[in-house]
């Protein structure tokens, strides 16, 4: 058995204070012996209009958090951060960047890149209204599943968890668990977070990790919905964080147990394309 470790933050637009938030909760997390920690989207920074900006830091940001999965002698799922280039090193045309999810080793090194393929481009009913992230970002077009020592990590952000085909071909090229660094806005996150997680859960038999930044940011302009939250393989919640700002759980993983219930029910075996 594994234990495995879930962020939920409140990042604003002070990158060094983010960046101490995300230590302590390191230290939590390796005392509390997990071996990986999922930090949500925008953990480095979270204010508007300044995507471009924090993507001239991408390299300087990633390697700080490589030397913190290296002193902690962790695993870590970063977030998102914002990035000027493709995977290849091409640079993104129109000054746009995409959002770039990067699982690192105990070692510091980045074995993993998921560039966020669902962009959310949609109508919500708050102060915000409309959300465009087209208009900034450009979209990922790779699956991508990290190996590690204790399983297979399919890799997802946010919107991307409403699309249950992704979850299926991630399962298929070999995930065991699913990470869903997230930041929900407030109103769509208290109708369909917790329901999307068990959901995906479900449809995969994944463990599903779904880290999620909480409160008020982009000086007070944005709220978003928090919960970090994870699931067992059947959609069962392990934990939920409830209360407000930095939090962590830690939570159990068994690829035994997991290995079981996908053979006491072979979705995979059963599914049928129509």
């Amino acid at each position: 058995m594994t234990l495995l470790a879930v962020a939920q933050l409140n990042s604003q637009n002070d990158i060094d204070a983010n960046f101490a938030h995300v230590e302590r909760l390191l230290k939590q997390a390796k005392s509390q012996q997990a071996e990986l920690l999922v930090l949500p989207e925008n953990f480095a920074c979270f204010a508007a209009g300044q995507q471009a900006i924090t993507a001239q830091r991408f390299d300087e940001l990633k390697q700080r958090i490589e030397q913190f999965a290296f002193q902690s002698q962790i695993w870590i799922v970063a977030g998102t951060l914002p990035c000027p280039y493709r995977p290849n090193g091409d640079p993104i045309a129109d000054g746009r960047v995409r959002t770039v999810s990067l699982c690192i080793d105990p070692a510091g090194q980045t074995v993993a890149r998921y560039d966020k393929i669902h962009l959310f481009d949609v109508q919500v009913a708050d102060g915000v209204g409309s959300y465009q992230e087209s208009a900034v970002f450009e979209a990922g077009d790779e699956i991508v599943v990290a190996k590690t020592p204790f399983g297979n990590i399919g890799m997802m952000v946010c919107y991307d968890v409403r699309f249950p085909e992704l979850a299926l071909q991630l399962r298929t090229q070999g995930a065991n668990i699913l990470t869903v660094p997230a930041a929900f806005t407030h109103t769509t996150g208290q109708m369909h977070w917790q329901l999307l997680l068990q959901a995906r859960a479900m449809d995969s038999q994944c463990q599903v990790l779904g880290a999620a930044q909480h409160g008020w940011h982009c000086e007070g302009k944005r709220q978003t919905w928090g919960h970090a939250m994870a699931t067992q393989s059947q959609g069962k919640i392990l934990a939920e964080v409830t209360d407000a700002g930095n939090q962590l759980i830690v939570v159990p993983f068994d690829v035994e147990e997991q290995f079981n219930i996908r053979q006491a029910m072979p979705l995979m075996q059963h599914r049928k394309l129509m």
